[in-house]
């Protein structure tokens, strides 16, 4: 057999798999349309798997849970250990709704323990994850984190920013740690133009929890929308 030959067959075995792989990805979609639409009124809330219990941060999330719980949301994390352990723990410690969707990452072995068991959801694609966040949340809470949680951010701003979703209340938790990005988006990004004001105001900068919960339920019953696009 020719190279030729071979490369073709080669480009076929290409096309066979990835054609498999998109009933895997539609899948991963069902699963997630058909247990979150049940879910109710929701707020997604992001923040770092790193931040142990004996940080203020894990007891900030524990408190977010609590409070959103408490004014009738389920909440909805990425399932792992840290912040969003501690936000599922106190959904969960308020009697509401706790989901996690996890993602298959080498770091975290399984979902959190406060996680509901009927809307513990797995996934081996991150887009899919990331549509199932925005898809049903009523408003946005970012506690302090890295790369996954800034990612997630930047998502939001711009979905919202291009407005192909409904806007929704986005807060981060955390003065002391978000003050310095957005203090240089304004001096830098919004300087140079690429960015409008406006946009600046797409954020609330907050270490207020009544300030959360009482936004996100205000702008959820002005607002009404149970799915954001």
């Amino acid at each position: 057999m020719g190279k030729r030959e071979q490369e073709q067959m080669f480009e076929k075995r290409m096309q066979s798999m990835d054609s498999w792989r998109v009933f895997r990805i539609v899948s991963e979609f069902v699963d997630g349309f058909e247990t979150m639409t049940d879910l109710g009124p929701s707020v997604s809330v992001f923040g770092s798997a790193r931040f142990r219990k004996d940080s203020p941060y894990h007891k900030l999330a524990v408190d977010l849970g609590y409070k959103l719980a408490k004014e009738g949301f389920a909440v909805i994390t990425g399932g792992g250990p840290g912040t969003m352990e501690a936000a599922n723990r106190g959904a969960q410690e308020a009697k509401g709704h706790s989901c996690g969707l996890s993602v298959d990452l080498p770091y975290e072995e399984k979902p959190n323990e406060y996680i509901d068991p009927q809307y513990n959801l797995s996934f081996r694609y991150f887009f899919v994850r990331k549509v199932m966040f925005i898809r049903y949340a009523q408003g946005c809470v970012f506690l302090p984190g890295g790369y996954g949680t800034m990612d997630e951010l930047f998502e939001a701003l711009t979905l919202t920013q291009t407005g192909k979703v409904h806007s929704f209340p986005i807060y981060l938790l955390g003065k002391k740690y978000w003050s310095g990005l957005f203090e240089w988006i304004k001096s830098t990004v919004l300087e140079n133009g690429c960015i409008n004001p406006e946009d600046i105001d797409r954020v609330i900068i907050t270490d207020d929890l009544d300030e959360v919960a009482k936004g996100i339920k205000e702008h959820y019953k002005k607002q009404r929308v149970f799915k954001n696009f």
